[in-house]
């Protein structure tokens, strides 16, 4: 078994797509982070565990479902539907054969899925992190897979947007082998994505990444 951990803020025109997709083997853990249009219910009624995060920040509702795993192998995935969960096993796999020991999603967008300013943004992160890491990255893949007691180890500590990219920047500092796997990247089901969908989320997810590159 194989656990992906999906952070849930007011998912519930996406999640019933994302949830009936998940493969065989694999868990979904919906960690709902203060949703009010009942992504939670929505969740258990589908068979997923649900984990709930009073304290709000991306970062703290992925690591709350981290500690809330118990399989070998973790993914991490948007619950938004930007993302096939029938993809997982790209990612997973490797780390499962152990020939990697995290592996991102890089993202090829279908039109309109990936706005130019959160592009922009994601190409100078992209560069900064083949300066810092001994790795090719392209992007900083949502859809990622490394393994549970690893990932613990690695005592992230920031709770909202930067949780990712410190991710990678302590697995690459402490040596993992770090690998990329193309995602198909689609239009999100319904809303606005709280980071890219608008200049100002961009903007509050730059500012919490620059304070880890920091």
């Amino acid at each position: 078994m194989i656990d992906v951990v999906l952070p849930v803020l007011d998912e519930a025109q996406a999640l019933p797509w994302v949830l009936e997709r998940m493969p065989d083997g694999f868990r979904a853990i919906v960690v709902d982070n203060g949703s009010t249009d009942g992504s939670a219910t929505i969740a258990a009624e589908l068979g997923a565990l649900v984990v709930r995060e009073p304290c709000g920040g991306f970062g703290a509702a992925c690591q709350a479902g981290l500690l809330a795993a118990t399989a070998d192998v973790v993914c991490f995935m948007d619950a938004d539907g930007s993302l096939d969960p029938r993809e997982l096993e790209l990612v997973a796999d490797p780390v499962c054969a152990r020939l990697a020991d995290l592996v991102l999603g890089s993202r090829r967008a279908e039109r309109g899925a990936w706005p130019l300013h959160a592009r922009a943004a994601n190409r100078i992160l992209a560069l900064e992190l083949r300066r810092r890491c001994a790795a090719n990255l392209t992007d900083l893949g949502p859809m990622r897979a490394a393994r549970r007691a690893a990932l613990l180890a690695l005592d992230l500590q920031n709770r909202r947007f930067g949780y990712p990219l410190e991710m990678v920047l302590r697995a690459a500092h402490h040596g993992w082998h770090i690998e990329e796997r193309p995602v198909r990247y689609r239009a999100r089901s319904g809303g606005r994505s709280k980071v890219t969908g608008t200049f100002r989320g961009t903007v509050r997810a730059i500012r919490d990444m620059a304070e880890v590159l920091a």
